[in-house]
């Protein structure tokens, strides 16, 4: 569960355009990796972006780009997994439906009219 540190760096990590942008793409699979033939379609590596693919949609250096991948993953929005010589990158759904289950519930509450709360910890 996120506490509300976690939520912050959410927001921060998305709050640049750039990793906006790049995070948007990961989640909507704007991007597509030369995946081997030979490796299974069902196969998690298949399904992901690798970090080539990105940096190829920017005018910034590979290191920009990784710079920028470390804050996402640092905030708990998308996993990257090493497979060769390439880094595989994928959303983190979990964590974006605690992300989206947050702002239900700020909606359910505002409509009700109820009073809300803050908590530190959720």
């Amino acid at each position: 569960m996120l506490d509300m540190d976690d939520k912050i760096k959410i927001f921060k990590a998305l709050g640049n355009e750039t990793r906006f942008k790049i995070f948007k793409n990961i989640f909507t699979g704007g991007y597509a990796c030369s995946i081997d033939e030979k490796q299974p379609k069902d196969d998690l590596i298949a399904q992901a972006t690798c970090v080539t693919s990105i940096a190829e949609h920017f005018d910034f250096a590979l290191p920009t780009i990784s710079r920028h991948l470390k804050e996402l993953k640092d905030a708990q929005i998308i996993t990257m997994t090493k497979s060769k010589n390439k880094i595989y990158i994928e959303p983190n759904i979990e964590t974006m439906k605690e992300i989206a289950e947050c702002f239900s519930v700020l909606v359910d509450e505002y409509e009700k009219g109820t009073v809300f709360q803050f908590d530190n910890t959720k």
